[in-house]
């Protein structure tokens, strides 16, 4: 376990130095949010931004108000990180859950350094792992050997409840950031919801092999998560086509709604270096 907490630890390190030294910029800004909580209406004056005009309010007839904000002492960080079946893709070291689980465990190194109280809750179509917020480098040993230590009891993959799940448990205003590869249905509106109530960071995980397989004959492919097989032609084109189209238009139906949200989309794939990817995460934000 050592010896991965020091190979997160050098990632980052590594995301730390990009940040600092090629875009000058605030390292901490993915994690600080709007640094920025309600905290009451009043009347609206002149010159009052309208921005921050409460339309809910001011329909009811009785003056226009404002919202008013007061600064976040404390920021939370919290990952939900998808460890379902579909996961398991890749090349052998370099599977789906290989590298989300490095991408979270380097971020949330990097959350804590930063004094944030982090949580996680990884997921498959039931709570697999439950970490309440906390802060400090003591919970960031225990932060990484559950997660590294963790064996799913369930194959299935349920980003819905997840979501759901964080927003029962977190009212106040803070980070969220989905990793999964979002191989799922029926999300998208809870997506939305996590959107507006908080500041959401999406990382969508793939495996090249997602987006077509090499010409090998008739071979088995393996739904891991239904349990079931089917055996398809990879040197016909259309096969090949509809891997491709299928991957695209899911991955522009996510990008969208993030980009309809104010969320941060990231595409990351399974053996290519993250952490180069993470700092195009900064530069975003």
């Amino acid at each position: 376990m050592r010896e991965i907490f020091s190979r997160l630890d050098k990632f980052e390190i590594r995301i730390r130095k990009a940040v600092n030294s090629q875009m000058h910029g605030n390292f901490s800004s993915i994690f600080k949010g709007s640094g920025l909580e309600f905290a009451d209406l009043r009347t609206y004056q002149y010159g009052d931004d309208v921005r921050t005009i409460d339309w809910i309010t001011t329909a009811k007839g009785q003056g226009a108000y404002v919202k008013i904000f007061k600064e976040e002492k404390e920021q939370t960080v919290f990952f939900l990180l998808d460890v379902s079946a579909s996961q398991e893709v890749g090349k052998r070291g370099k599977l789906k859950i290989d590298r989300a689980k490095e991408i979270c465990g380097t971020l949330a190194l990097s959350a804590l350094k930063e004094s944030s109280h982090v949580g996680l809750y990884c997921f498959s179509d039931q709570k697999e792992l439950y970490l309440k917020p906390q802060s400090g480098i003591k919970f960031a040993y225990k932060f990484i050997l559950k997660l590294f230590q963790l064996e799913p009891e369930s194959k299935v993959t349920d980003i819905s409840g997840a979501i759901k799940f964080a927003l029962n448990i977190l009212k106040r205003k803070s980070v969220m950031i989905l990793i999964s590869d979002f191989r799922d249905d029926g999300y998208q509106q809870n997506l939305k919801a996590l959107a507006k109530n908080h500041d959401l960071v999406v990382i969508h995980l793939y495996d090249k092999r997602e987006l077509g397989l090499p010409s090998l004959g008739i071979i088995p492919i393996e739904d891991q998560e239904r349990g079931t097989t089917r055996w398809v032609r990879t040197s016909s084109r259309d096969f090949r086509e509809s891997l491709r189209l299928e991957f695209e238009e899911k991955s522009e139906e996510l990008r969208t709604l993030c980009r309809k949200y104010d969320a941060n989309y990231l595409e990351i794939s399974s053996d290519e270096d993250f952490v180069t990817r993470l700092v195009d995460l900064f530069r975003l934000r």
